[in-house]
């Protein structure tokens, strides 16, 4: 199992045509890759302490809701607009995220607001949830970035390993 961020980002950059044609080949896996995934993500997961690493605090905005502000402006003792003007901005989307990169709110690694933490801090890495295949965009972008996204997808791979051989044989024979 690989932990270290650097090997990771090197990795990723030397896999990174393997990763995308190994996504079109899950595009036409059905609901069985959730479950296949849910029992990756878990064996993985326990072997990684997030708080050893803190990567996705430090390389990801989190799209903030409504309720994830009201969450993050109480303990700060400050009102919602001001909570806003401080710390967030709007995205190309229009999406409240936070200002400055790493998070505001990381500090050796650790949340110092971990109970009121955005939601989709809460379920990151997403790997628990149903539809893999529907978010494969967000686990392509996240394998650089996250041991548990990294190591979950190079297991797939290999549990996948012949069915994806095929694939990759058919894709050279109609020159894809």
């Amino acid at each position: 199992m690989e932990k270290d961020l650097n090997k990771i980002e090197i990795i990723a950059k030397e896999k990174e045509d393997e990763n995308w044609i190994f996504r079109s080949f899950l595009k036409f896996y059905d609901e069985e890759i959730d479950s296949i995934v849910h029992e990756m993500y878990h064996v993985v997961s326990s072997k990684v302490d997030c708080t050893n690493c803190g990567n996705c605090c430090k390389k990801i905005q989190p799209i903030l809701d409504t309720d994830d502000i009201t969450k993050l402006s109480k303990p700060l003792n400050i009102n919602i607009v001001d909570f806003t003007d401080s710390f967030l901005k709007e995205d190309e989307d229009g999406n409240n995220v936070f200002k400055k990169q790493p998070c505001p709110f990381l500090e050796n690694n650790k949340c110092t607001h971990y109970d009121s933490r955005p939601n989709a801090c809460v379920s990151y890495p997403h790997l628990h949830k149903k539809g893999f295949v529907s978010r494969l965009f967000g686990v392509i972008d996240n394998y650089s970035i996250c041991p548990i996204v990294f190591n979950v997808y190079e297991l797939l791979k290999k549990e996948l390993r012949d069915e994806f051989e095929e694939f990759e044989d058919e894709m050279e024979e109609y020159n894809y």
